[in-house]
């Protein structure tokens, strides 16, 4: 029987379409010449934000653009001095993107009435954190649990931050648990925990849509996007995709009975 859900924080629970950090990386970058897409913004999406710069200023375009600016191709004190531009630029506007998603408040209540617990994981660090969680309780949404990757050896893609969860919930083993969240990064870290992946298409980073963009979206068009999102969590591991955020506890009655087949 699933016993718990982890969900992701940006982009799943609150800040729908996960424009908080998109913003500052978008930011950081045109600070210091080089102009960044948002396509090349969102990719890392999910890990530790150290991490996430990192990995784009490997990507081979950026990684160029700098070699073109500053004659040689970014090292790790390139990194450290955009982290240093990116943190209190995000802190700066991080309360202002603490509105629980559509869906979730209903669905928390749901999974509690059901003696389900709430975990959580994300790819901000515990002061970021700090700020985002206060914020989003005054709004309705607290979890049991909140692991941050500045309390773990590293973040996503890696498990760590799922199992301590499941120390703090007392839930064993992880196929009793559901890992949700918005980008490939958050089904990365499901899969190497061993719990169920589950992937979230609208609010989330992947789609990297408004509320208002999605609703004013043409029928087919959105219908295109989201079956490439939808792919993209596919072709990573996640064991189901749904919709919108308030849907997933229609998928517990079919993991429970997967479970109940010996499935893992």
């Amino acid at each position: 029987m699933i016993q718990a859900v982890i969900f992701d924080w940006a982009g799943t629970t609150v800040d729908y379409g996960c424009f908080a950090p998109l913003d500052v990386f978008l930011e950081v970058f045109k600070k210091r010449g080089i102009e960044v897409t948002h396509a090349e913004a969102r990719e890392p999406m999910g890990m530790l934000k150290w991490d996430h710069i990192d990995t784009m200023l490997k990507m081979d375009r950026v990684a160029e653009l700098w070699r073109a600016k500053y004659g040689r191709l970014p090292e790790k004190k390139d990194v450290d001095m955009l982290y240093a531009d990116f943190e209190p630029m995000l802190f700066s506007i991080l309360k202002n993107y603490t509105t629980p998603i559509p869906g979730v408040l209903e669905l928390v209540a749901r999974l509690r009435a059901a003696g389900i617990k709430i975990g959580s994981t994300t790819g901000y660090t515990a002061e970021m954190m700090a700020v985002v969680a206060p914020e989003a309780k005054k709004k309705g949404y607290w979890p049991d649990s909140m692991v941050t990757p500045s309390e773990m050896p590293a973040g996503r893609p890696l498990p760590w931050m799922c199992y301590q969860n499941a120390i703090n919930l007392d839930v064993h083993p992880m196929k009793h648990i559901i890992k949700v969240g918005d980008t490939t990064s958050d089904i990365k870290e499901a899969v190497a925990a061993g719990a169920w992946a589950v992937g979230v298409i609208k609010g989330s980073s992947e789609l990297g849509m408004t509320e208002q963009q999605v609703n004013q979206c043409d029928p087919d068009e959105l219908a295109d996007k989201m079956e490439a999102v939808a792919k993209r969590f596919k072709s990573v591991g996640a064991d189901y995709v749904i919709d919108s955020i308030g849907e997933l506890d229609k998928l517990i009655p079919k993991i429970n009975l997967r479970l109940a087949q010996k499935e893992r």
